[in-house]
């Protein structure tokens, strides 16, 4: 089930961002723990943590690349593009 957390993270500021960055770490490495200990009720938890990360690593990262200039932006294509060339003849 898709969350409206993305729509929640586009009002944020980066300071706030990071804040619930580190918040949201700290309490998925603690619900591991528990989890290693004596179990979770729902150890689906896990995942919907681990995907909030993602969502907001995503939106930080989505906020650096739209700062960046037309030169950053193309030598990262170029980058990008030996990347996937390395990838291929693999």
């Amino acid at each position: 089930m898709a969350t409206k957390k993305h729509i929640e993270l586009q009002e944020y500021t980066v300071e706030e961002l990071d804040n619930e960055l580190n918040e949201t770490v700290n309490q998925y490495q603690k619900i591991k723990f528990d989890h290693a200990i004596r179990g979770l009720d729902n150890p689906l938890v896990l995942r919907e943590v681990r995907r909030d990360i993602a969502r907001i690593k995503m939106e930080i990262r989505r906020r650096e690349l739209a700062g960046m200039s037309a030169e950053q932006l193309s030598a990262r294509t170029k980058i990008r593009h030996r990347r996937s060339v390395a990838r291929k003849s693999k």
